[in-house]
């Protein structure tokens, strides 16, 4: 018997060469992209527990909005239809998706 593995097939890796992988706090301003995962920095990192409670989840849309005057800190972030504010080391703690 012959198993299939969607993961493999080549409609799937021509699928997952056209994402690309990178910070939040990396994004360009306006770029639409979705959340992939919150980096804990330590077990129980109240920091990456709190971004996953205001919506920072797997496939959540997200774009930066703006950045601030000095230094580009912080930066606005749109998720779904909320805005935060949010310094560039947190937003440094959301890996995102975009298409390339």
């Amino acid at each position: 018997m012959i198993l299939f593995d969607a993961a493999a097939s080549p409609a799937a890796a021509a699928a997952a060469s056209l994402q690309r992988s990178l910070r939040l706090c990396d994004l360009a301003r306006g770029l639409e992209a979705s959340v992939s995962h919150v980096l804990d920095h330590s077990p129980g990192d109240a920091v990456s527990m709190r971004l996953r409670d205001l919506g920072f989840v797997d496939g959540e849309p997200v774009r930066v909005v703006a950045h601030g005057p000095i230094g580009a800190d912080p930066l606005l972030v749109q998720i779904g239809y909320t805005r935060f504010a949010l310094r560039r080391a947190e937003a440094a703690r959301v890996q995102v998706r975009t298409a390339a």
